[in-house]
């Protein structure tokens, strides 16, 4: 694995004694308090034997979270409002555990009893196939990639942009903007994976990110990661109105788990994406179906 610089040392040794291709195709790392560590892979959780006589300690959450802060757990703990944090390299730290809450809003934990840590992978080419299919009229079409939590819609941006950047699947090398508010799509290194005609802005909420790209890099493509808030859809409004090609995430399943929301409800209504793709499980496989539609439910 290529994320050691995020794990303790008792973590690296206990990923280390597995086999070379539960490392390559290793998704999370689960550890709760009293429980043993559990591995992610394909979407379904399990513990090597290897790893059930040791029971995870305060102490290895804590160690966790002041190797990824770089030295300070406050340093993670402090960014928490939205219920996990980034890493180095794109990795996203989920945490639970006793809320520190004021006025309404988590400001910190006073005890953390769970984490999960998910390893960003770049899956080179999972994007080309599905690039003809997000074709309209010989031209990139607008697209919402959607997936219940878990199954790769990052990965398939990233790759989606790279392949834009690059001129791959039948279309022309374009511009791509990237609103990288966490850090999972392209922070640090990850952005040579981009393209070479990826700029990414990132650490910057979506909503700001974009307009700013918008106006300041030209771009042909503008893409964001999890439409999560009302902000995110006015932006996005806002961009569709500027001949530039949006690609974004979002949580659900199918059309009718989107109506149940009233964010995702307004976002449809708008009919702004044409194309949408979801990625479902089947047998530990992922599986990829590209829709085509104005977007109304």
């Amino acid at each position: 694995m290529n994320h050691q610089h995020v794990m303790p040392r008792f973590l690296r040794e206990a990923v280390e004694r597995l086999d070379d291709e539960t490392q390559r195709t290793l998704e999370e790392l689960r550890l709760r308090e009293g429980f043993p560590l559990a591995a992610v892979r394909a979407g379904e959780e399990w513990t090597p034997p290897g790893w059930r006589a040791r029971p995870i300690t305060q102490e290895d959450l804590r160690r966790v979270l002041e190797t990824a802060g770089q030295g300070s757990v406050h340093t993670i703990l402090d960014q928490l409002r939205g219920g996990y944090v980034t890493a180095a390299g794109g990795v996203r730290i989920g945490i639970c555990g006793e809320g520190a809450v004021q006025e309404g809003q988590l400001l910190s934990f006073r005890r953390v009893t769970s984490l999960a840590i998910r390893f960003p992978h770049g899956i080179r080419g999972v994007a080309q196939p599905l690039l003809p299919r997000l074709l309209e009229e010989g031209r990139l079409g607008n697209t919402l990639i959607l997936s219940p939590p878990g199954l790769g819609k990052t990965t398939l941006l990233r790759d989606l942009i790279r392949c834009i950047s690059q001129g791959e699947g039948g279309i022309p090398p374009m511009r791509v903007g990237v609103a990288d508010e966490r850090g999972e799509l392209g922070a640090g290194d990850l952005r040579y994976d981009l393209g070479p005609r990826t700029d990414v802005l990132e650490n910057c909420p979506k909503s700001v990110a974009l307009t700013m790209l918008l106006r300041g890099m030209s771009p042909q493509v503008l893409a964001a990661d999890e439409i999560t808030a009302p902000e995110d859809i006015r932006a996005v409004e806002e961009a569709a109105g500027c001949g530039v090609v949006l690609l974004a995430t979002a949580h659900g399943g199918s059309f009718q788990e989107l109506t149940l929301r009233p964010l995702y409800r307004e976002l449809l209504s708008q009919g702004i994406f044409r194309r949408f793709v979801f990625i479902s499980l089947d047998r530990g496989k992922r599986v990829y179906r590209v829709t085509e539609g104005e977007g109304r439910p």
